[in-house]
């Protein structure tokens, strides 16, 4: 289970309004702050981050919380982002330098702008479907004190 720090906004029904703040990563890894994603962090600023998560701690507006999300939830969000619309923007190339002989290039090119368009409608049939997921929402663990930082 990910884990993160947030207060709670808004209670609406089983859900809670959460609020983090985005916390950089920088100092984990082996380059220290040298790396694109530094760079972005720094440009970006860190801004509050909102989202909507199953409130089981009952927690109340203005309560301290942990909420986490399953490892497995976020790694099937992550695949399905990134990996599904490289790999239908390929496929979609190939097939249409395959099946435009005369014109491959140009076949190649629609083949991956279809294939690109059509993981788009995918992906976002596949989040609402994953948004009705318990196991692939963040949920309110606890709630923490108040004097804690």
């Amino acid at each position: 289970m990910i884990e993160e720090q947030g207060r709670v906004l808004a209670i609406s029904g089983r859900f809670a309004e959460v609020q983090t703040q985005r916390r950089g990563l920088c100092g984990l890894c082996a380059v220290q702050g040298a790396c694109g994603t530094a760079l972005l962090g720094r440009l970006l600023g860190r801004r509050p981050v909102q989202f909507r998560a199953l409130n089981q701690a009952h927690a109340r507006v203005g309560d301290r919380v942990l909420i986490g999300i399953s490892e497995e939830g976020l790694l099937a969000a992550a695949s399905a982002a990134y990996l599904g619309p490289i790999l239908a923007l390929i496929a979609g190339a190939l097939l249409g330098e395959a099946l435009g002989d005369p014109f491959a290039d140009v076949a190649s090119l629609f083949g991956a702008g279809l294939g690109f368009t059509l993981a788009i409608v995918w992906l976002r049939g596949y989040s609402e479907a994953a948004a009705l997921d318990p196991g692939r929402q963040p949920v309110v663990l606890r709630r923490l004190e108040s004097n804690s930082t």
